[in-house]
């Protein structure tokens, strides 16, 4: 049922109350806008705005392309997990007799070794697992984790060196298929265990205006080790190596 109206015999005094009640509502409510303007919240009142048009201080965002440290772990895993569909490719391709460019399988290691190992697993290595074990936190998985990085680094090296002329015979794209099976199969349980346990508890050890700090500092390495287009830079890098595979367009992994 709707609000029930004040009665019609109420006294001069009784609706003078309800009266100033409802006008220090709407002043309220004026006050409230009035500050969400000042404030730079910017909500455009016209039915057409959504959240993503919205200022970053209306999502409580400093500026729309923070992360905090484990967000900025976590979607530098996306870019692992899409040179692994590449190293998919060139297997599934090289097994149906059309291999390749070699050149291309070439660049996509080339990206480990710079991306993930030289700085992403840097990171993991000198600032994660180590605040992690000073508290005696996850310590078997910590050593396990460092354990697969130096397997990968040993099994991008392997990739390079297959990768370093055309795959003209079947034993020279076996020295591709070997490494890089043995990486994929190693990487994917990687990650999800470091994105579901150790990025969770490497999270809780701080106040989030720490994190906040720590996200910054994560942001200024990858600049000075990537350059200024930094982690974008890298994603399109390989967006033009899918492309050259053909499986850029995400629709062609929806099954028929």
């Amino acid at each position: 049922m709707g609000c029930i109206a004040a009665p019609l015999d109420m006294n001069d005094e009784g609706e003078q109350i309800v009266h100033s009640e409802n006008s220090a509502r709407d002043e309220s409510r004026r006050n409230f806008v009035s500050a969400a303007a000042i404030g730079g919240i910017g909500l455009i009142l016209t039915g057409t705005s959504s959240v993503a048009q919205q200022p970053a201080a209306a999502q409580g965002k400093s500026k729309p392309s923070d992360v905090n440290a484990t967000e900025d772990l976590m979607r530098e895993h996306g870019v692992l997990n899409r040179v692994l569909l590449i190293y998919e490719e060139g297997i599934r391709r090289i097994n149906s007799g059309s291999p390749p460019s070699a050149n291309v399988l070439s660049s996509a290691a080339g990206i480990i070794r710079k991306f993930i190992e030289a700085y992403h697993e840097k990171l993991e290595e000198e600032e994660v697992f180590p605040r992690l074990e000073k508290l005696g936190k996850l310590t078997d998985l910590t050593h396990v984790l460092r354990a697969q990085h130096a397997a990968g680094r040993k099994l991008t090296g392997e990739i390079l060196k297959a990768t370093s002329a055309a795959l003209k015979s079947k034993a020279q794209a076996q020295e591709f298929i070997r490494p890089a099976q043995q990486f994929i199969r190693m990487y994917r349980p990687h990650e999800a265990r470091e994105d579901t346990v150790l990025f969770p508890a490497f999270h809780a050890l701080f106040t989030e205006e720490e994190f906040d700090r720590l996200g910054d500092q994560f942001e200024e390495r990858e600049h000075q080790l990537l350059g200024s287009a930094g982690f974008e830079g890298t994603v399109e890098q390989v967006a033009q190596l899918e492309k050259a595979l053909g499986i850029y367009e995400l629709s062609k992994f929806t099954p028929a």
